[in-house]
Formats: C-alpha cells, structure tokens, sequence
C-alpha cells in the first residue's frame, strides 16, 4: 500500500478519479438520447414513454445536486465521492439488466442521484489537490469529462444499437468504474472541511423539489412540445420555490447553497458565461443529431461519427489553452471563444444531404471553441475562491451547469414544435444556440483581467 502511495501523487490520484467519474456521468446524459428508439422498440412502448428514462434521471441529478456540497465538507470529500461514485456504478449495472421501461426508469433514477452528489464533490477535491496558480494545467483534466464526453455519448451509443445492444451502453460503466473505485479507496486523500456543519433544512427542503420541478418542466417542454400544460406548471413551481430559496439562503448563517459567493465579480461573471456556452452547446448537440438523421437520412451510426470530431477539437483546445491564455489572458481567450462557438453552431445550417466532410469539420470547429472557452472558465470561477469555500462554489457551479444544459435542450426542441417540421426549424434552433453564445462573448467583454489568477505565466513556462 505504501509502495502503490509513493508510486502516484495526490494530484495525479485525484486526477485520475475525477476524469473516470466525470466522464462515465457526462457521456451518460447523451448516450441514453440515440438509443431511445430501440428502448421504445424492445419494451413495446411509445417514444413518448422513453422519455421518462432522461427525465428521472435529470430531476434525481437536480435534486441530488444541493446537499452535495453539505455531505462533502461533513463526512470528508473521499467517503461522500466514493459512496456516490459507487451507487452510479452498482445503478449503472441495474439499467442494464432492467427487464421492463420501469425498472429501467428507477435505475436511471438512482444513477442520477449517484451522480448529482458525486459531480461537485469530485470538482471540489479537483480545485482542492491544485492551489490557484497551477490550475490553468487542469485544462486537460477538466475537458475529458466535462465536454469531451458529452460529445463521445453520439458515438458509442450509436455504434452500440446498431451493432451490439443499448444494455452496453450501461454496461461499459461497470468495469472502468470497479477499477477506478478501488483506486480511489486506496489511495484518494480524505478532507473533512466541517464536521460539526448544521443541516439547513429549510434550504434544502426549497432547492431539491424547486430544482427537480424546474428540471421536470425543461425536460418535459423538450419531449412534449409548448402545449402541453404540465411541464409549465411544474416549472412555475419550481422557479416560485427558487425564489423563495434565494431569500431564505440570503438570510441563513450556514446556508445549503452559498448564494452569497456570487458577490465575487471571477465567479459570478465565469459562471453565467459558462451557463450560456453548455446551453448553446447540448442545444446545438440535441438539435443536429436530430436534423442529420430525420432531415438529412444519416443513420444513428453515421451521425454518431460525424460528431467525433466535436470531441477531437476539444481535446485540440485542451493542449492550446494555457499558451493563449498565457498570450492574451482570460477576457480576450474567453470572448474569441465564445464568437468562435456562436459561428460554428450557425453554419450547421449550410449542411446539406450527404456533406459528411463539411459536417465534420463545422463539428471540429464547434468543439475546438466550446472546449477552449469552458476550459478557461471553469479555472477563472475558482480562481478567487478559497479552499474552505471550494465545496459550496463546486456545488453552485453544477447546478448552473445543469440548468444551462437543460435549458439549452428544452429551447431547442421548444423551437422545433412551434416553427413545425422541415429543415427551417432545426434552422432556426441552431441560430438561437448561437444566439446562447454571443450572449456569453458580450458578457466575458465585461470580464476584468484581474478576474484570474496572475501567477500562472511563470507556472506554465516550467
């Protein structure tokens, strides 16, 4: 054991659990989308009935989120991350053996627990193994799970329901997550930030059910279209008991969620960037898997291939951002980004019947700019927190990244069933995931170039 201990460092030991986590977690929100299809096809169901699948999933992750960063810095990041890495593993194992659409719905629903608590929890031990003037070198950790996976999702669920079996899009979880979860155990550092830290009840009691019902409405607007009257109830709900969760938070000494660490100008200003480039981004993966295959005739293999090169450009961006930010710091890197995003999503809309090269490339260029610019937010967010507050930021983060993804997706399709079928709708929706990230480059314009860290030329240059 001691041997195995020196053989890695607690920076690598992190590293390596955070990348299997995050990417299992985040290939998983998009692998489920291209093998719908065959669920609804094997279970005798309607498409409609799949839905519930991403729905429980989506609104446990929600409702899991806010008590992450409490469990955290109560019980010790390395048990409360095991544990939740575990239950998404073991719920991992149960989707693929589900017999019925229902026990297939709890497993998700299960996993997506695993995963609400797991996500902030492992950014927190990230951003608490790396002290802020290293962390620009995390640019190549922080894409693989966060945005390279996501994209990855198209591919191999494709390739799994055309040549083996959906079930395998599940089961690929267990091995890598057994063999990440003994490492983990043996040799993750344990930190207990607080552990006399009070339950805040009434929070929690406000952010679970608000964040699950605004999750449920945004996912039920994309599966059922504007008509239809539940998905807008339930998000009224949701976003009243928000509200009132803001006022409650304001007011609490230990809050469930620190609202109050948005008063720092790096973080609030990173965040809500960050929250329209996963926006436009899962908007514009949602909408082109569906206009490649249903308007273009591309099959769920071919489309899954031709959005490959998404993940390629983001580990491309990987390697290049710290030399850019290191040339032109994180206002300019950000904001040429985010322009660079908004014109790769609009020109999808030239991609014509057949134009598998010209969609590759469109797709390269869309995860070359999305990576450089979430990859460099994600270090400015926290590069101005402190390391006793990490847990409540990682939180706070997550549930805006969520949102962002949520909201992205029930845009899209809301844009679809209101301008009706044809190639003009899937138009309009990738115009409006542009539209998503010339918000985001207005907002890192107004970014202070003090909002990162300033030591990080010299570290980088080593």
């Amino acid at each position: 054991m001691a041997a195995l201990a020196r053989r890695f460092s607690p920076q690598v030991v992190v590293c390596v659990c955070y990348v299997a986590a995050m990417f299992m977690n985040g290939m998983d929100a998009t692998i489920v989308n291209v093998a719908l299809p065959a669920l609804g096809a094997e279970f005798a169901v309607p498409p409609s009935a799949t839905s519930l699948v991403n729905v429980g999933y989506l609104v446990s992750l929600a409702v899991c989120i806010p008590i992450s960063g409490w469990l955290g810095d109560r019980y010790g990041t390395k048990r409360v991350f095991l544990a939740a890495f575990g239950t998404f593993v073991l719920a991992s194992a149960l989707c693929g053996i589900a017999g019925d659409l229902t026990q297939l719905t709890l497993a998700r629903v299960l996993q997506g627990a695993g995963g609400g608590v797991m996500s902030p929890v492992a950014l927190t031990l990230l951003f608490r193994a790396y002290p802020p003037e290293e962390r620009i070198r995390l640019s190549r950790v922080l894409l693989l799970p966060t945005a390279v996976a996501p994209a990855l999702g198209p591919v191999l669920g494709g390739f799994f329901v055309e040549h083996l079996t959906w079930r395998w899009g599940f089961f690929v979880n267990v091995p890598v997550g057994v063999a990440a979860l003994v490492f983990g155990a043996l040799l993750l550092p344990e930190h207990v930030e607080s552990p006399g830290k009070r339950f805040d009840l009434r929070g929690f009691a406000l952010a679970a059910p608000g964040l699950g019902l605004l999750m449920f409405g945004l996912e039920g607007i994309a599966n059922s279209g504007p008509h239809a009257p539940l998905p807008w109830i339930a998000g009224i709900v949701g976003l009243s008991m928000l509200a009132a969760l803001v006022r409650a938070q304001l007011r609490t000494e230990q809050p469930m969620l620190d609202l109050r660490l948005f008063a720092d100008d790096s973080f609030r200003r990173a965040s809500l960037i960050l929250f329209t480039c996963v926006a436009g981004f899962l908007g514009t993966l949602y909408g082109f898997t569906l206009m490649f295959q249903m308007e273009l005739g591309a099959s769920a293999w071919e489309t899954g291939l031709v959005t490959l090169p998404k993940a390629v450009g983001l580990m491309i961006a990987s390697q290049l951002v710290v030399w850019a930010h290191r040339r032109y710091g994180p206002r300019r890197l950000i904001a040429v980004a985010m322009v660079g995003a908004a014109g790769s999503f609009a020109a999808m809309n030239v991609i014509g019947p057949g134009d598998f090269w010209q969609a590759a490339l469109v797709q390269l260029a869309s995860g070359f700019f999305v990576g450089a610019a979430s990859a460099e937010l994600q270090v400015v967010a926290f590069s101005t927190i402190d390391e006793a507050a990490t847990g409540g930021a990682s939180t706070l983060f997550n549930v805006q990244r969520q949102l962002g993804s949520a909201l992205g997706v029930a845009f899209t399709a809301t844009v679809l069933a209101m301008a009706g079928p044809g190639l003009g709708s899937y138009h309009a929706a990738m115009l409006l995931s542009a539209g998503f990230a010339l918000v985001g480059a207005f907002l890192a314009l107004r970014m202070s170039e003090s909002g990162a860290p300033q030591r990080e030329p010299a570290v980088a240059n080593r």
